[in-house]
């Protein structure tokens, strides 16, 4: 589904990826870790389209995607879910939705999306009037997920989804994506919980500084003395 070859990428003359190979298939649920500022973030931004690509190739469904703009890169079926949520914070639920769709015509199809993720996250629901903003942080990733899921992805890259949430939200935005996968959505996630993330996911990646230096079964590096070491913090 995902192909990506020799990837390149980087903020003006300071190159932040360094030959990036990785792939997903459809209907996989792919991990992509590593500790912060390994490059995580900006290796979704480059496929995404937010960051030029210097070197390197990327495919889609067999589209090259190579620098192409964010817009279209979205109409073919890749939303991206930012760290930090980004919701219009000044907007209700209901609208912050329904930007998800944007471009969309079938507005019935619309509708019923948006009553579907009512039913995935009932909070939501009862909520779609109130401002985005003054959501908790729990209800708010709640949103930009819906938001992401909005536009009918065929891939659904996820930046950070536990960051700064209590512990039982953790657990349920966990919950949620493994739902979601099993629909038959491909997703990649990025996240510095990386215990949760290999044990939901079927492969993953390790990013250090720019490269990727391990990838393998999900089960396999869980069970990694090496990866147990440096990202598990056991002994």
């Amino acid at each position: 589904m995902l192909t990506v070859k020799s990837l390149e990428s980087g903020y003006g003359k300071i190159k932040a990826l360094f030959g990036i190979d990785l792939e997903i298939k459809p209907g996989e649920i792919v991990a992509l870790i590593g500790a912060n500022g390994a490059g995580k973030t900006t290796f979704l931004k480059t496929v995404s389209g937010l960051i030029k690509v210097t070197g390197g190739s990327i495919s889609f469904l067999g589209q090259p995607l190579n620098n192409l703009p964010p817009e279209k890169i979205v109409h073919m079926g890749i939303s991206h879910v930012p760290e930090g949520r980004m919701v219009f914070t000044q907007r209700s639920v209901e609208t912050n939705l329904q930007m998800g769709a944007f471009g969309r015509k079938d507005k019935r199809a619309i509708r019923q999306d948006m009553e579907k993720y009512y039913d995935l996250f009932p909070i939501l629901g009862n909520r779609r009037k109130q401002k985005a903003g003054t959501l908790s942080g729990g209800e708010q990733q709640m949103v930009a997920i819906a938001r992401g899921l909005m536009k009918r992805p065929k891939l659904l890259f996820l930046d950070e989804p536990s960051m700064g949430l209590a512990p039982l939200l953790v657990n349920q935005i966990f919950k949620t994506i493994k739902e979601l996968n099993k629909t038959g959505l491909s997703i990649l996630l990025v996240e510095q919980n990386v215990k949760k993330a290999l044990k939901i996911t079927q492969r993953a990646y390790v990013i250090e500084l720019g490269k990727i230096v391990h990838q393998g079964k999900s089960s396999d590096l869980l069970n990694s003395d090496e990866i147990r070491k440096s990202y598990l913090g056991e002994t």
